[in-house]
């Protein structure tokens, strides 16, 4: 018994060490897993899905300290308890999960090795067998140190894990071992080789024989039989082969992009499967780097699982130079273990990824090219316009917008001074500001219209400058076709901020009845 409890001892210690640092190594990825299992279809605990991450970092801190302490001898009856209550749950996990088809990989080590429900069930019974001889044997379970080594040794493999888990939170996994890791392109992982194994299904087929049911097995042909047909079922007896990325895919609200993307040869992807609740410190920082990474020749686009009222809304009140396109929830968080995240494909091919955290130690590749649409001051590089032709434009309001256009296709910041008397008072003036969207306009292709209207609301919204408040206002009370869902998501911005100040300001005016400003006034009680 003795001998047989020592190899128990070793076997059980390096797997738990081992299944456990895999799924330290990425504690965001089982924090899904344990979703799954949480989720409606399966366990239905979904109160537990908030906490899900920090069950997922005290479940695999804790399976590698066990792992340890056993393997040194440290507390034995605490060890070999703890190992035997933590298996005879995954046990029954993994068992409920393969009888009932419920998720089709338990997550045991990572995306290192994926195993079936059934194999799963069958290692953690086995498992269970050398847990028990533990159990049986616990005193010939002996430290292998004094007991000052074997404390400090507890306690830093503690220390050490705890530190280990943190670290890849707020970076990424230390092992990529997913289908998008670095260096892996994207198109072969989604190809289905010509010679690959195809699945088989076998067809059971029930007719009526004579009054009879009698059962006809196929490989999918209909067996030709003198009777009546009643039903038909299908098993997967071979899977075939699966390529590593199934669902990977990016979409407009119209059409699939996929080829024409990973075609690119300096893309850059912001990842975020959910806008409206990445990391606030991760979000402040995409402007500037995707903005540097445009003038360096980058495409860059957006994926996100979020409707498209979040994506216009997002990419607004961002005041961002990219749009977000449609991929599925669960393919970005396989992609990338951050929100946002970021991914440089080079025709296809992962050449770079990181945490939001490490956005600054992301080196962009090329030569710096001028946009007529970024709006970033370089005076050491730039010439102030010197607006010689003012005197052709009749009104004010058409100098305002000649100066605040020059500025822009100069790529210097349009002063505060110009930029809010590109407000129009009447719909004569937002014509010609709208019109600066025109095919034959010196502007239409640029986003002047866009931009500029967006860097007013910001005054407001973000900035909180009353110079800009009542402009802003006003602006919004011209909110109609194309761009109105993003003058009103502002408006009620500005109005939620500071409902009474907002009643207070528009008292006394006039407005049309279809005028949105009119609208709000009625719903906020402001008359």
């Amino acid at each position: 018994m003795k001998y047989i409890t020592q190899i128990s001892r070793i076997f059980v210690g390096v797997l738990f060490i081992i299944s456990g640092f895999i799924k330290l190594n990425d504690p965001l990825g089982f924090s899904y897993k344990l979703q799954e299992y949480f989720g409606a279809d399966v366990l239905n605990i979904e109160f537990l899905i908030p906490y899900a991450l920090g069950l997922s970092v005290f479940v695999v801190v804790f399976e590698v300290v066990l792992g340890v302490f056993l393997l040194i001898g440290y507390k034995p009856k605490f060890t070999v308890w703890s190992l035997l209550l933590m298996i005879v749950f995954f046990t029954f996990l993994t068992f409920y999960s393969a009888y009932f088809d419920k998720v089709k990989d338990c997550g045991c080590f990572g995306d290192a090795l994926k195993l079936t429900p059934w194999e799963s069930f069958t290692k953690d019974v086995i498992l269970l067998v050398f847990i028990l001889i533990l159990f049986f044997g616990i005193k010939h379970i002996k430290p292998i140190f004094g007991k000052l080594p074997t404390t400090v040794l507890a306690l830093l493999s503690f220390l050490v894990s705890l530190w280990f888990g943190y670290h890849v939170l707020m970076h990424l996994p230390a092992i990529d071992f997913r289908a998008y890791a670095i260096g892996k392109n994207l198109q072969k992982q989604m190809d289905i080789p010509e010679d690959a194994a195809k699945r088989v299904t076998e067809y059971t087929w029930t007719f009526n024989v004579n009054g009879e049911e009698k059962e006809f097995v196929t490989n999918g042909s209909y067996p030709q039989v003198d009777g009546e047909y009643v039903s038909v079922e299908t098993k997967i007896i071979d899977e075939g082969y699966i390529p590593p990325i199934q669902d990977f895919s990016i979409e407009s609200e119209d059409e699939d992009l996929t080829s024409q993307f990973l075609d690119e040869d300096k893309l850059l992807i912001v990842a975020m499967y959910n806008i409206n609740t990445g990391e606030s410190e991760g979000v402040a920082k995409l402007k500037s780097f995707t903005d540097q990474a445009i003038e360096k020749g980058y495409k860059v686009i957006g994926l996100t699982s979020s409707g498209a009222e979040d994506k216009v809304r997002f990419k607004q009140g961002h005041n961002l130079n990219f749009d977000f396109y449609l991929c599925d929830e669960k393919v970005i968080k396989t992609i990338v273990r951050a929100n946002p995240g970021i991914v440089i494909l080079n025709k296809g091919t992962v050449m770079n990824k990181a945490h939001w955290n490490d956005i600054e130690d992301i080196e962009l590749e090329g030569e710096e090219i001028v946009s007529i649409n970024e709006n970033i001051s370089k005076p050491e590089e730039k010439m102030e316009p010197t607006f010689d032709d003012l005197a052709l434009y009749e009104t004010e309001y058409e100098k305002s917008m000649y100066m605040a256009s020059e500025y822009y296709l100069n790529t210097l910041k349009i002063p505060d001074s110009i930029l809010v008397k590109l407000v129009p008072h009447n719909h004569d003036e937002f014509h010609l500001f709208y019109m600066t969207t025109g095919p034959d306009h010196k502007l239409g292709k640029t986003d002047f219209f866009y931009e500029t209207t967006q860097w007013i609301f910001e005054k407001v919204v973000s900035e909180k400058d009353d110079n800009f408040y009542m402009p802003s206002i006003q602006l919004a009370s011209f909110a109609d076709g194309e761009y109105a869902e993003g003058f009103i998501e502002n408006l009620k911005l500005i109005i939620k901020a500071d409902t009474d100040k907002f009643c207070k300001s528009i008292k006394g005016k006039e407005f049309a009845e279809k005028n949105p400003i009119k609208y709000y006034s009625v719903e906020y009680n402001c008359e």
